[in-house]
């Protein structure tokens, strides 16, 4: 089946795999032409070709880094003309345990690659292209920004900046731009392994829906946020969680 361009250009972060690369394909079957980066070049080389080569580009390098931040975007206005719609999914959670035994160098590490990334990669695609032509901005947080969540502390406090971090850019670049978060729960990625691995049916026991999240189920999400179909939403934190939440009450 052939796909309509959309004339719309997307930027990924974290896309080589997992949910971002659920995303990245999300964009690219609705028209979009999407730009992907990640750390590894020969696993983002393999998912530009499973992707399309002839739709979808990729830029290696850390996301933390300010001249890979610029780069990519740069790369992208290059190739496609425009820059659309940014999705801030690159993310790392290094460390397992309890907040008293943080060791405060990982967490300003997990800081600088989980938020303060997002908020670089949205200065660079703000001054690039969407100040003066508008666009939209989607950051992956996680249900572990918006509860307590055991042993992933540092990654949670994170997700919470994130969120709070949409909320502000929401004002900030509105009515130019739509800005919003994506909470998943537990998504079967090789990043999210260790919470679920030799014990899947027992954890999406826990589940209404009665299975784990997996990478379209985000995508499906992003490429709403990214629509005209949103386009009066705005500062929102879509949580995505197949229900696990409702299982927070009394009783």
């Amino acid at each position: 089946m052939t796909v309509q361009d959309s004339g719309r250009a997307a930027l990924v972060t974290g896309a080589s795999r997992g949910i971002g690369y659920g995303i990245a394909e999300a964009l690219v079957a609705r028209g979009d032409r999407v730009c992907i980066t990640g750390r590894n070049e020969d696993a983002l080389k393999e998912a530009v070709e499973r992707l399309g080569a002839d739709r979808v580009i990729g830029v290696a390098g850390k996301a933390h880094d300010p001249e890979h931040q610029a780069a990519a975007v740069a790369r992208t206005v290059e190739a496609f003309g425009r820059v659309d719609h940014l999705v801030n999914n690159a993310g790392t959670n290094p460390v397992f345990g309890p907040m008293a035994e943080l060791d405060l160098a990982v967490a300003r590490k997990v800081y600088e690659t989980n938020v303060l990334s997002a908020l670089g990669f949205a200065q660079h695609t703000w001054r690039a292209w969407q100040q003066e032509n508008g666009g939209a901005i989607v950051n992956i947080a996680s249900v572990a920004g918006v509860s307590a969540s055991p042993f992933i502390g540092a990654y949670g406090m994170s997700k919470a900046a994130m969120i709070n971090l949409t909320q502000q850019l929401a004002h900030e670049f509105a009515p130019k731009v739509r800005v919003n978060a994506i909470a998943p729960a537990v998504v079967k990625t090789r990043f999210a392994e260790a919470l679920y691995e030799g014990r899947e049916e027992e954890a999406a026991a826990a589940y209404p829906l009665g299975r784990l999240g997996v990478p379209e189920d985000i995508g499906g999400a992003a490429a709403f946020l990214t629509s005209e179909s949103a386009g009066w939403v705005t500062g929102q934190t879509l949580v995505v969680d197949g229900g696990i939440f409702l299982n927070a009450g009394v009783g």
